[in-house]
């Protein structure tokens, strides 16, 4: 079985690595690219057609926002909203999912719901909508 291919961008170090660390634990998924910003992430969107993206929200000079409009404008492809904003109810999850999200998740989360995370990778790599897109706040 082919591995789900994932491009992670975040402009922290830190977040990257975690969620690469927790993604790759999987034999299943596959991290074909890390971008600490939104010039990386478009460049290597083109050059690997992921899967699925991970898209933080809140990065210098472009924001996750305007990088997500850049992505369901060019070659859509599944990208996953993080934040620590994501919460059930925010504003900012209607307006990431109305821009073309496929779901969003609390970054402030993902270790402690670290097989919901994947999980949720994987589902929006098949094309499946999660049931909830936002786990509980932190």
């Amino acid at each position: 079985m082919k591995p789900i291919r994932i491009v992670v961008v975040d402009d922290s170090l830190t977040i990257r690595a975690m969620i690469e660390t927790l993604l790759e634990r999987d034999r299943r998924v596959e991290v074909v690219g890390i971008a600490r910003d939104g010039e990386e992430a478009i460049s290597m969107i083109r050059a690997e057609r992921p899967d699925v993206v991970t898209l933080d929200i809140a990065m210098p000079g472009r924001d996750g926002m305007m990088i997500l409009d850049e992505i369901m404008d060019m070659e859509p492809c599944p990208v996953i909203m993080l934040s620590s904003l994501m919460r059930a109810g925010a504003p900012i999850v209607a307006e990431a999912m109305d821009r073309g999200a496929a779901a969003c998740f609390n970054k402030a989360m993902i270790v402690r719901e670290a097989t919901r995370f994947v999980t949720l990778v994987k589902d929006v790599a098949k094309g499946m909508m999660p049931a909830m897109q936002v786990p509980l706040a932190a």
